[in-house]
């Protein structure tokens, strides 16, 4: 049940970053692309890096969950990404990017991803026997 915590929440900040993109095409009177509009460009890149990464991240917390990943870790890694996609966000938002925001934000999201993925491998090679 940890991940579905951390999915409520990324999900609350999906529909920030959707109307974020909303309101600027109605600020630009843009219905598709961004028409060369910098801060609308920027905005529909955060709002699809977030589709492009929260998901599978979430998915491989949830089946590291099932697998018996402890709540502290799972914790730790909802609280990572949860980080990294505010901070993401932050940095591509601005129109001068200050890039260690979105650097910051890419490698959290990485290391969620990587580190989910590494227990979920490790919590099954432990319960086919594989190890030990």
């Amino acid at each position: 049940m940890t991940t579905a915590f951390y999915a409520g929440l990324l999900a609350i900040l999906f529909i920030v970053l959707s109307f974020r993109v909303i309101a600027k095409r109605n600020q630009y009177k843009v219905a598709i692309g961004s028409d060369g509009q910098v801060l609308l460009e920027r905005s529909i890149r955060v709002h699809a890096n977030f589709a492009e990464y929260v998901p599978f991240a979430l998915l491989l917390m949830f089946l590291a969950e099932y697998s018996g990943l402890a709540p502290l870790y799972l914790h730790i890694l909802g609280i990572a990404l949860v980080v990294g996609r505010l901070s993401h966000a932050f940095g591509v938002s601005q129109q001068q990017e200050p890039l260690k925001f979105r650097v910051f934000g890419m490698i959290l999201s990485m290391l969620v991803i990587l580190a989910a993925a590494f227990a979920c491998i490790v919590l099954y090679a432990l319960r086919s026997g594989w190890l030990l």
